[in-house]
């Protein structure tokens, strides 16, 4: 059990990373980016050619910079210009830039496995008396390090104040002498940073493929669990979501047979349609009531 349980905590902080970029974007924007998947496939790229320069730890926050820049640039050239259009003209956009990202990250990648050089592979380290993977407590600290300065940075900074306020009301923060362009730009590097650290954690072990970008998909039920809108559900969704699958890779094979060998890659899913059905809002997201 505490081996799952590690486990699922460590692939929940790779989902809760990658769910933090989408709300993110989602509370700046008011649109859901589906450019998250490209992020994190070219930041583990980027970081399996730098850690052969640089070493691993340089190489994971070179990638985070360089991946971060390429959002921002992104976000000026293709997203920018939307401003005003129709939410769901620019989703649309947005899954375009990914493909675009991902075929060029796909042609780095190559045919075979392309391993990140992490300093963990697969190896054990003993945890209350059970031996569990480096790799999944590298990546819980990691996101916990990571979470706790994104919330310092939205509390005690002008930027972070700035995006906050421009979350609340963009009109009201206009007035206000708020940048809503530099907040929205802010939001796709933080969202670029963030998926490009997750695809280096994916990446640890095993490698990255051109399927690899599919794991991204997971952290789509996590917000919609923890809410679109909340950056604590986020992180909270994505651990939840990684323990239950875990806890299904684990146990439903003893528990209930009859649902598959591979039902653990749908219960991400699965905990989704059940949390729409009792909360539609997600479990930290904020109800919206509109008079017709």
């Amino acid at each position: 059990m505490i081996e799952t349980l590690v486990r699922g905590l460590g692939n929940g902080s790779v989902y809760a990373l990658l769910a933090l970029g989408f709300v993110i974007i989602y509370k700046a924007t008011r649109v859901i980016s589906f450019a998250q998947p490209a992020f994190m496939i070219a930041g583990a790229v980027a970081v399996s050619y730098l850690a052969e320069l640089t070493g691993f730890y340089l190489a994971v926050l070179c990638a985070a910079l360089l991946v971060a820049g390429i959002a921002l640039v992104i976000e000026r050239i293709a997203i920018r210009p939307m401003v005003g259009r129709p939410v769901f003209v620019i989703a649309i956009i947005s899954l375009g830039i990914d493909v675009v990202v991902r075929v060029v990250a796909n042609g780095f990648i190559g045919t075979d496995v392309r391993q990140v050089g992490d300093p963990w592979g697969f190896s054990l380290v003993t945890v209350a008396g059970v031996a569990v993977q480096q790799r999944w407590i590298a990546m819980f600290l990691t996101a916990a390090v990571l979470v706790g300065l994104l919330f310092l940075f939205f509390r005690h900074t002008r930027y972070g104040l700035a995006m906050r306020a421009a979350a609340y009301d963009q009109e009201t923060a206009l007035a206000q002498g708020v940048s809503v362009g530099m907040v929205f730009a802010l939001s796709w590097g933080l969202a670029g940073g963030l998926a490009a650290i997750a695809g280096t954690f994916v990446g640890t072990g095993q490698g990255v493929d051109q399927l690899t970008w599919i794991i991204a998909l997971k952290a789509l039920p996590a917000i919609i669990v923890g809410g679109l809108d909340s950056l604590g559900g986020a992180v909270l969704g994505g651990l939840a979501i990684g323990v239950v699958e875990s806890l299904a890779q684990s146990y439903q094979g003893e528990v209930a047979p009859w649902l598959g060998q591979n039902f653990a890659v749908v219960t991400p899913y699965a905990v989704m349609l059940v949390v729409l059905l009792v909360r539609p809002y997600g479990l930290f997201g904020t109800p919206e009531v509109e008079r017709v």
